[in-house]
């Protein structure tokens, strides 16, 4: 089992979202947004559950718009690697499981960040993954897309406003980096896990305001050499623990030998 996770970087409760975790059972456990205060303690958790764990290397305090990172951890042994072309190195991260799956995990930046972060986020993460054929591999985390979900499979990113009009100042080049990753894989192979299992006419959210609604920013997509059994997220440690401001995505999956 694979579980992704958005642990919003709480300090507080970072005690109890390792512990759940930790019991959760995944063979490969891949989480977003650690702070500088808590990203060793998950390592060190993690680590003492039996899994076999890199974490992207945080910037120096001094870049406070940058204080987030992402960790990956499996039950088998692992080899990090980077990816070429991200801005920001500690969103995004790579790993080789002793078994040949690849694992990519990122956390996008926002919409609104200068120097276009999101857009070269995307765009390198998805070279990464289209450059990897021929090995099974995956992309997880938290996207930052899109806007909307229609039942046809087609989607409205962030570059476009409520009524899916191309923002000027945002553009087709912004458009097309945010949809890369979630629909533009498909040409090469890749799926989609949760629509997958589900199809494209159910609504659901991942990530919600506090005042209701929200939307589906976490995803996994997979090669077409990974089966999907079941893909789906674990809204009660948002809505009931308020773990995060996350639900957690899990997914069973089986790499083809």
């Amino acid at each position: 089992m694979l579980l992704s996770w958005n642990v919003a970087g709480r300090v507080s409760r970072a005690a109890e979202q390792a512990d759940l975790v930790a019991g959760a059972g995944a063979d490969v456990v891949c989480l977003q947004e650690l702070s500088p205060a808590t990203a060793s303690a998950w390592s060190d958790r993690l680590k003492s559950a039996g899994y076999h764990v890199t974490v992207a290397e945080l910037p120096a305090a001094r870049e406070s718009s940058r204080p987030l990172g992402v960790l990956i951890a499996a039950r088998s042994g692992l080899r990090a690697s980077s990816i070429d072309g991200v801005p920001w190195p500690e969103r995004a991260l790579a790993a080789r499981l002793e078994e040949g799956l690849e694992v990519v995990n990122v956390h996008s930046p926002i919409s609104p960040k200068p120097g276009l972060a999101k857009v070269l986020t995307h765009e390198a993460v998805f070279r990464h993954m289209v450059a990897g054929a021929g090995h099974p591999r995956l992309v997880c985390g938290d996207l930052n897309t899109p806007r909307r979900e229609h039942a046809d499979g087609s989607v409205w990113t962030f570059a476009r406003t409520r009524r899916g009009v191309l923002r000027p100042e945002r553009g087709e080049r912004w458009d097309t980096a945010e949809t890369a990753l979630v629909r533009g894989l498909e040409p090469n192979g890749f799926r989609d896990a949760f629509r997958e299992r589900h199809g494209h006419t159910l609504k659901e959210v991942s990530w919600a305001w506090p005042r209701g609604g929200g939307y589906r920013l976490d995803h996994l997509v997979v090669s077409e050499e990974i089966d999907v059994q079941n893909c789906s997220y674990l809204h009660e440690w948002r809505t009931d623990h308020k773990l995060s401001d996350h639900s957690p995505l899990v997914a069973e999956l089986t790499v083809a030998r």
